[in-house]
């Protein structure tokens, strides 16, 4: 098969942005993040990564970002991460939603070390999300609309053509066991309005409820429920917690 034809049918198989590959190596629950992290920590070995990272494209209707699940540092955060969680993945984000093809970069300065990225027939070239660095991400899909990344870093990545599909399969598989660890948060995180939101971001700057109700022009009482909501939505105690966890999740800046 010539390369256009292999690009072509994987390209048709891929933008259904769903698992094609059916059953993987993966499909068994992830009890915890650390397990789950251990996985990806398999993947990478075997394609001779030296660093990983799982993240979630969040659903936030001023922009949406990548937020990270964990990364090869877990518990603490890779500074790469940093960097991918930035501005940096806007570009993979949008790619995402609309593709399931692999995007790989080559930033380290080494001659020659993009070669075996080149010889992957459909997986394309773009900028790096960590500056620096070689890499591949993998975008994935999971239930209730979830979708991500997995990202690999490191200048020694070993990629034949033909683990590309087995690895790309690893990946769904592991993406949806980690959807199914919190999915009661993301149908909270779908539900919290633009107004919510506003408040929280507010509520993060310092902002008072008689001084967010002047700035958005409500009543003190109507942004004060606004706030609750959210912070009922976040399964949170309170506002505090709420914003933190609104932080966290990508939902505000």
């Amino acid at each position: 098969m010539k390369h256009a034809d292999i690009k072509a049918a994987a390209e048709a198989l891929f933008n259904e942005q769903r698992n094609p590959f059916g059953i993987g190596s993966e499909t068994h629950h992830a009890v915890t993040i650390p397990d789950a992290v251990r996985r990806c920590r398999w993947i990478a070995v075997d394609i001779n990564a030296s660093a990983f990272g799982l993240y979630f494209v969040s659903p936030s209707p001023e922009r949406a970002r990548l937020v990270p699940s964990f990364d090869s540092d877990y518990p603490a955060t890779a500074v790469a991460t940093k960097f991918i969680a930035g501005a940096n993945g806007e570009e993979m984000v949008r790619h995402s939603g609309t593709s399931t093809a692999p995007r790989w970069w080559a930033d380290d300065g080494i001659a020659g070390s993009d070669t075996v990225f080149q010889n992957l027939a459909w997986a394309e070239r773009a900028a790096p999300l960590a500056p620096g660095t070689n890499g591949i991400a993998f975008p994935v899909h999971a239930d209730r609309g979830h979708c991500g990344l997995v990202v690999f870093l490191g200048s020694t990545i070993a990629l034949p053509e033909d683990m590309l599909y087995e690895i790309h399969a690893r990946c769904f598989s592991l993406f949806a066991a980690v959807a199914r660890i919190r999915p009661s948060d993301a149908s909270r995180m779908r539900s919290i309005s633009k107004r919510e939101l506003e408040c929280l971001k507010l509520t993060a700057n310092g902002n008072t409820s008689e001084e967010i109700a002047r700035l958005l022009k409500l009543s003190v009482h109507t942004a004060n429920q606004y706030l609750t909501q959210s912070t009922q939505k976040l399964n949170a105690v309170n506002r505090n917690q709420a914003v933190a966890k609104a932080l966290r999740l990508g939902l505000i800046e």
